[in-house]
């Protein structure tokens, strides 16, 4: 067995199930997204111990799982199991969920001394010396307020909300409105009697330059944005 291949193991009514698996798709299952699971697979066997090509008897799966389909159980024994990563493909899931994690913390989160996004790199200097672990099987989304709350040991720093107003000009509210709109969640929106177009919107507060130069790019700066309040 090479490292392109993994063993998910799962443990259940005094039995052991295991399954050979693609260790990059596996990792998708965990996170809860949908994957070919011809490609997860590796071989049609369920063993009770891979390593000596054991295979788990008909009865056993019956028992535990309701069903002798392998697909439908090595998807489960990938859901609730463990996998069997190797140090370096641990090490490299977890460098690639920090950076997701870093990336969607920027993206909510600001300094509530400033109401200003910090920059990623800090982010990621507050995970280092708050010694935070990074779950590699875990959501981004999952472990982001905990991972905040931790930081926020070592630097200032709150989940926010930035609620900003958008007035588009006549020759370019009828064209990205709509564009506009996708950016954030729309409180208000009110057209003018010169053919303007007022709107408010709610975005993740370290979004906001992200959020102001694309209205600009999409108005060819015309448009006038306002940050209401940010908290």
């Amino acid at each position: 067995m090479t490292d392109k291949y993994v063993i998910a193991r799962l443990e259940e009514k005094g039995h052991r199930f295991e399954v050979l698996v693609n260790p990059d798709l596996a990792l998708k299952v965990k996170e809860g997204k949908s994957v070919s699971v011809d490609d997860l697979l590796v071989g049609d066997f369920i063993y009770k111990d891979a390593r000596k090509g054991l295979k788990a008897s008909p009865e056993s799966l019956r028992e535990v799982f309701k069903t002798d389909d392998v697909r439908q159980i090595a998807l489960e024994i990938v859901r609730r199991g463990e996998i069997q990563l190797t140090a370096e493909q641990r090490r490299k899931f977890v460098e690639e969920k920090k950076k997701q994690v870093i990336t969607l913390i920027a993206k909510n989160a600001v300094d509530p001394k400033t109401k200003l996004p910090i920059p990623q790199k800090r982010i990621e200097l507050a995970i280092e010396q708050a010694k935070v672990s990074i779950d590699p099987f875990k959501p981004a989304e999952a472990q982001m307020e905990e991972i905040i709350s931790k930081i926020a040991r070592v630097i200032p720093i709150k989940i926010a909300k930035a609620y900003i107003s958008v007035r588009i000009p006549p020759e370019y509210a009828g064209r990205v409105h709509k564009s506009i709109a996708q950016l954030g969640e729309v409180k208000k929106s009110t057209w003018m009697n010169d053919g303007s177009l007022l709107m408010e919107i709610e975005i993740p507060a370290g979004m906001q330059q992200e959020f102001i130069d694309k209205v600009n790019s999409l108005t060819k700066g015309t448009a006038q944005v306002k940050i209401i309040s940010v908290g």
